[in-house]
């Protein structure tokens, strides 16, 4: 749903993590405020329940997409052998995840990017999922409470004046080096509210307005079970908040 107005709107979302009651809410949240584009920074899948109808709709809302570690996983294999950090509970979630998926869901996310990189209005901006290790092989651990000097060791290497990414789940607003913003997680969140943002890019500047929308969460948790989604009680007390409950 395009504006007409004279600057660029351009709402990001990330870690949807296959919770579809979320990412419709969201969605639909975005058609009513108008954009100019939607772009999602990695892990729509892999936790939630709906790992394939939630890629179908970004797929279908021509939503621009980035890679995080969740579809990186899929479309190229779990790291072998099973690094320490990886449970077995963990590993049976994304064995049961991929099983979910069809083959042209591969071969659409084998053609989303690592990185976007735009100048917007005179901004010069990177969409990812969050910094790369030096080698180039997957992505770093999240820092947790990042401030600006974490950021930009994060995301060394990135020449940018802002820059939209995900893979920690908590929003954030950061200036260094560059702009860091992170919408927070849109799936997993303690309440049943689906976080999104608005970056809005005019001469030169962008504004970020962060958004969050109520979604109902019965057929969500109803899904867990009904599907036999491995790990769903670990998954729903520690990245829903335990509102299951």
């Amino acid at each position: 749903m395009p504006t007409t107005r004279a600057h660029t709107k351009i709402i990001v979302m990330t870690d949807v993590h296959a919770n579809l009651p979320a990412l419709q809410a969201a969605l639909d949240a975005a058609a009513e405020e108008g954009y100019d584009e939607i772009v999602h920074t990695g892990d729509a899948i892999a936790i939630g329940p709906f790992p394939a109808e939630c890629l179908d709709l970004l797929l279908s809302a021509g939503v621009t997409c980035t890679v995080g570690n969740h579809e990186d996983w899929f479309v190229h294999g779990l790291p072998t052998p099973r690094p320490e950090w990886l449970t077995k509970g963990e590993e049976a979630h994304q064995h049961w995840t991929h099983e979910q998926l069809e083959p042209h869901h591969r071969e659409a996310l084998q053609s989303w990017p690592t990185t976007i990189t735009r100048e917007i209005e005179g901004v010069r901006t990177v969409f990812t999922h969050y910094g790369m290790h030096p080698e180039g092989h997957g992505f770093k651990t999240p820092v947790r409470h990042a401030g600006a000097s974490d950021l930009d060791e994060v995301f060394a290497g990135i020449q940018a004046d802002a820059v939209f990414y995900g893979h920690e789940h908590a929003p954030s607003d950061v200036s260094g080096n560059a702009h860091y913003v992170n919408p927070g997680s849109l799936g997993c969140h303690v309440l049943a509210a689906a976080r999104w943002c608005i970056a809005t890019f005019s001469r030169g500047r962008v504004t970020v307005d962060f958004r969050s929308v109520p979604y109902g969460d019965a057929e969500l948790f109803a899904a867990f079970e009904r599907r036999r989604v491995p790990e769903r009680a670990f998954i729903c007390d520690v990245f829903l908040g335990g509102r299951h409950r």
